[in-house]
């Protein structure tokens, strides 16, 4: 499934006049790693290695990545095909895959790379760490991949202007290393990087002026107006101090421009130019908004908004009716992702009703709240709407960790929805995770033992542990929660901080405790389908299509 940013973006920026290619590097970088020549090159430099003595390889291993490169193709096609849904066929494919990624990473390990996770060899939170990587053929996985196949298109268009989006931790090493790339190449365009991941380090940037050797600004916060105006002051004065929402590089110095928030413009994400056939899914998945910001935004351990200004506005439910609409008429997408934080009760209630009379166009997920508002009715008629799975923050059912997290839910509301919407036809998943600051091993307990007592209405779910977030209330505010924040000087980029706790379980403990409840979950016989959101959603639909039940996640 596409990032949403690039789509929304471009739709602005086409919209004023401004020429647009935008490219998934991701999907790009994946569809090139896993192919059959690709892996066979792969095996020749590790057999050159072997040889060597530089990396100690058993023939088996050799032989069974040989047998890797031959299949590849094939896996990637049946990703691709109604096969998907054929859990026998594709569980094969699915292993081919995840081995294949492996057998791509090794020459380059310590980096791991899997489906949904890239670990670099180096904290991807350094600065020390990124600079020393993005030009290090021994150590970047991305390098090559960039330096073969993205570079040339961008010395042979020569754009103005090169936008990188950086949504996550994850993508920090291949963001710089095409930064990196393009000032390397002495190529004269103007190199900017946004994303949420970017606004989250917007006090850190200026504090590490060599990180402007990799590009020339970050763009903060939304960005489609300072996109726009850093087109169009580079177009003619070049006077940056007038872009809004910007740091950047002058003759020196350090300088950030005034944060400018404006109305989002509610367009139609724009994903043309987008390779949509080479996702690894048999049909689109394509992310939509109903809202912008969450509209309860006070949880203790969500940054929502990235400690910006806070807030909230929906878009009008006919307007994203027609939105869902458009894209399949456009794009054949008849599965849509919500990506909001989380749909508004009055947005369900409404698109549901619209798309239920025209008989459920399309199937839809998102993110909802475990909301007294989400009564059995509303449920029944979003599942006659389309809607097939929706995703809740239970986080934890003990109640005074409830009230301490200010999650504003309630236990015995949770245990309703779950089964009301289990009953309605919607698959529920469900996130939770252990260690917030102050919680016991009895209420991290009761948290187990709400997820059992459920096990008849959820059907997939994601255990984790506390993780102290960049300008989440917890950072802002430690010593109301019996916090002490251990920074590392070395991760001079975190937006994740190592913590003690005054009392309750410590990261470590918490860690254990999801490792453990993993360890003891029930197999899944196709577990190809619970890797990703947009292969769990598409499970779904498939599933209710074929009028077949959901099965459990606990089963």
């Amino acid at each position: 499934m596409p990032h949403l940013a690039l789509p929304t973006l471009t739709a602005y920026l086409r919209r004023h006049g401004i020429e647009v290619i935008q490219r998934d590097l991701n999907v790009e970088f994946f569809d090139t790693l896993l192919t059959r020549a690709n892996l066979e090159s792969t095996l020749a430099h590790l057999r050159e290695a072997s040889r060597r003595r530089v990396l100690r390889l058993a023939p088996t291993a050799l032989a069974e990545g040989a047998q890797l490169a031959a299949r590849v193709e094939d896996a990637k096609a049946i990703f691709r095909s109604p096969a998907f849904f054929d859990g026998e066929a594709s569980l094969p494919a699915f292993l081919t895959l995840v081995q294949s990624l492996e057998l791509a990473a090794l020459p380059f390990a310590p980096s791991t790379l899997d489906l949904t996770t890239y670990r670099p060899p180096t904290p991807a939170d350094s600065s020390r760490g990124l600079l020393s990587i993005v030009g290090d053929p021994q150590r970047n996985l991305f390098l090559e991949f960039f330096r073969r196949y993205v570079l040339p298109d961008i010395e042979r268009e020569l754009p103005d202007i090169v936008g990188i989006s950086i949504p996550t931790l994850d993508q920090m090493v291949a963001g710089m290393t095409l930064g990196h790339l393009i000032k390397e190449a002495g190529l004269p365009c103007h190199v900017t990087i946004g994303g949420p991941h970017i606004s989250m380090l917007r006090e850190q940037l200026p504090k590490v002026p060599a990180m402007f050797r990799l590009y020339d600004s970050a763009i903060i916060f939304d960005g489609e107006l300072a996109l726009l105006r850093l087109a169009e002051t580079l177009a003619g004065d070049h006077n940056l101090a007038a872009v809004p929402n910007l740091i950047y590089h002058d003759r020196g110095v350090i300088r950030s421009t005034p944060v400018e928030t404006v109305a989002p413009p509610n367009l139609l994400p724009d994903f043309d130019g987008l390779p949509l056939d080479r996702y690894l899914v048999p049909t689109p998945v394509l992310p939509l908004l109903s809202a912008h910001g969450c509209y309860h935004g006070k949880c203790g351990f969500c940054n929502v908004g990235y400690g910006g200004p806070a807030k909230f506005s929906q878009l009008d439910a006919d307007l994203v009716v027609e939105h869902m609409l458009a894209l399949r008429e456009k794009y054949g997408a008849h599965y849509i992702f919500f990506a909001d934080e989380a749909i508004t009760p009055h947005n369900l209630k409404a698109l549901s009703a619209r798309l239920a009379a025209m008989g459920a166009p399309v199937h839809w997920c998102g993110c909802a709240r475990f909301d007294k508002a989400l009564t059995r009715e509303l449920l029944e008629s979003m599942a006659q709407g389309g809607c097939r799975m929706l995703l809740f923050g239970l986080e934890t059912a003990a109640e005074r960790i409830i009230q301490r997290m200010t999650k504003g839910t309630q236990r015995a509301e949770m245990s309703r929805i779950l089964r009301d919407a289990a009953a309605a036809g919607i698959w529920n998943h469900t996130f939770f995770f252990f260690g917030f600051p102050g919680e016991t091993m009895a209420e991290a307990q009761e948290t187990v033992n709400f997820v059992y007592a459920h096990q008849d209405a959820i059907h997939s779910a994601s255990p984790g542990a506390f993780v102290l977030e960049r300008y989440a209330p917890v950072e802002r505010a430690p010593k109301r929660f019996g916090v002490t924040l251990k920074p590392n000087p070395d991760r001079d980029l975190a937006i994740y901080f190592d913590y003690s706790v005054a009392s309750g379980l410590d990261e470590t403990l918490a860690d254990q405790l999801a490792t453990r409840l993993l360890d003891v979950l029930p197999r899944k016989p196709y577990g190809q389908f619970y890797i990703h959101d947009s292969y769990r959603f598409l499970y779904a639909g498939h599933l209710h299509e074929q009028g077949h039940p959901f099965p459990l996640w606990l089963d």
